[in-house]
């Protein structure tokens, strides 16, 4: 008999669960206007709202905690991480940051201005509001086949080379900064992109000398499904593909978080010795010195082992393999997900769910409270809210894609918590037809506004109110007229 699946580790620690009552839920998170990011950890049995920062360690990367060198400068921890990331990655040059968008901050303030135009794949929510916040725009070049949850294709997170050209054909590159392959493609489903997608990208970038950078926050993620989904890279190890995907491009930012497994820090790669000095002035203001850069040398030193570790075929294999049980799970129960399922996280279609509650009252907000007053268990919104406004008209932009998105924490929960999530999620699915109204906001952010929106019920009795006004409107027309 062939033996049974284990995961590559065992626990050492334990952490309890919260539990709590419906009634609760529902007074908690109507105390947080309906805002899933408001709600404290108490309050939350299974936390799927990120898988940033949420990981368990490992015991090697706790060793590396008690070992950090925390001097001010040139840390050995520095060093050590430095090493690591040219090893893996292949970049002579690197700036840590505190986090992933205080990479984007740094090389931002470097490459992009006012006017410019930044094409990429389903740019990530900070990542899109740093180019905004510069008067630039992010323009979404990724396949159509993305954006429909029911369509499988290997790669989902490609870029579309026909929209990319065009994009660098109609725009002189004065005005195209750089071209960003976002890897995984967070925003369309945690979706890969192909060893040849970022080879010809890379090809195109040369062709109109736009440089190529790659948000990289789950690049081992990325690596895993080359390895078993493309042509050509079964018998490559996970290294190897790695240090491949880089050499496509001139830099990287990274938020560690992800596949850093680490509960914070961030880093800028490069192969210009120039961008790095210019980047390195605006790191010194922004995050601390340039062999530290807002983070601690102990910081650092985990950092170091979790990228080796995240490179590792058996994690991953774990890893992602739990990711694809959930989604089995809700596939099982009729439930409508992004297929084929990410590495991060799985994503459920808000629409094909809730087809009764219109996009413009956030229908994927209103899946993910239902989800945490059925369960508690709290996952985030990739819609509406999200999008955020058209920072020109004002006007709410209204993706292709309106999403709950489930992100699994590295190495902490059980697939019994995924068993349960998917059952908390078929009850929601089995009172669907209840579902009939959502939200409107009563206050928001200029910017990244869904961190801290606040939201209110559209009551059924506001709806029939609307309804009535309409209807006496057109009855006042018939008399006028």
């Amino acid at each position: 008999m062939e033996l049974p699946y284990i995961e590559p580790f065992k626990t050492k620690m334990v952490e309890n669960v919260p539990v709590s009552t419906k009634e609760q839920r529902k007074q908690w998170i109507e105390e947080c206007q309906f805002n899933l990011f408001k709600l404290s950890s108490d309050k939350v049995t299974i936390d799927l709202l990120t898988d940033s920062g949420t990981g368990a360690m490992s015991d090697k990367q706790w060793a590396e905690i008690m070992l950090g060198d925390e001097s001010y400068a040139g840390s050995l921890s520095y060093h050590k991480l430095k090493d690591t990331i040219e090893e893996l990655l292949g970049f002579e040059y690197f700036l840590p940051t505190h986090q992933g968008r205080a990479a984007e901050n740094v090389l931002f303030s470097v490459l992009v201005k006012d006017g410019d135009i930044v094409p990429g794949n389903s740019h990530f929510d900070t990542t899109k509001g740093h180019i905004e916040f510069r008067k630039a725009k992010a323009v979404d070049v990724t396949i159509d086949e993305a954006f429909d949850t029911s369509v499988y294709h290997p790669f989902k997170g490609n870029l579309d080379l026909n929209k990319l050209e065009k994009v660098l054909q109609e725009n002189p590159k004065e005005k195209i900064p750089l071209i960003l392959i976002t890897i995984t493609n967070n925003t369309a489903g945690g979706q890969p992109v192909s060893m040849q997608n970022m080879r010809e990208v890379s090809a195109l970038g040369k062709k109109y000398g736009v440089p190529v950078f790659i948000d990289a926050a789950r690049y081992a993620e990325n690596a895993y499904f080359i390895k078993v989904r493309e042509d050509g890279y079964a018998d490559k190890s996970i290294k190897e593909i790695i240090l491949e995907m880089f050499s496509y491009a001139e830099g990287c930012t990274m938020s560690s978080k992800k596949d850093g497994i680490v509960n914070i820090g961030g880093f800028i790669g490069l192969r210009s010795q120039e961008t790095f000095r210019q980047a390195s002035t605006f790191n010194i203001i922004y995050e601390g010195f340039i062999t530290y850069g807002g983070m601690a040398g102990r910081d650092m030193g985990a950092l170091a082992q979790g990228l080796r570790e995240s490179a590792e075929f058996s994690y991953l294999e774990s890893r992602i393999g739990q990711v694809a049980f959930l989604g089995s799970k809700l596939k099982e129960f009729g439930i409508p997900v992004q297929e084929p399922f990410g590495g991060h996280a799985i994503f459920v279609d808000a629409k094909k769910m809730l087809p009764n509650v219109p996009q413009k009252e956030y229908t994927a907000q209103l899946l993910a409270v239902e989800l945490y007053i059925e369960a508690g268990i709290r996952g985030v919104e990739i819609g509406i809210l999200l999008a955020d406004r058209d920072p020109e008209t004002r006007e709410n932009r209204y993706p292709k894609l309106e999403m709950v998105r489930l992100a699994i924490p590295r190495r902490v929960y059980s697939n019994n918590h995924m068993e349960y999530v998917a059952v908390a999620l078929k009850n929601v699915f089995d009172r669907r037809e209840e579902l009939k109204s959502g939200f409107t906001i009563i206050w928001e952010a200029p910017i990244m506004r869904h961190f801290t929106v606040e939201l209110e019920r559209i009551e059924k009795k506001d709806l029939l109110f609307s309804n009535q006004s309409k209807n006496l409107e057109l009855v006042t027309n018939e008399l006028e007229v």
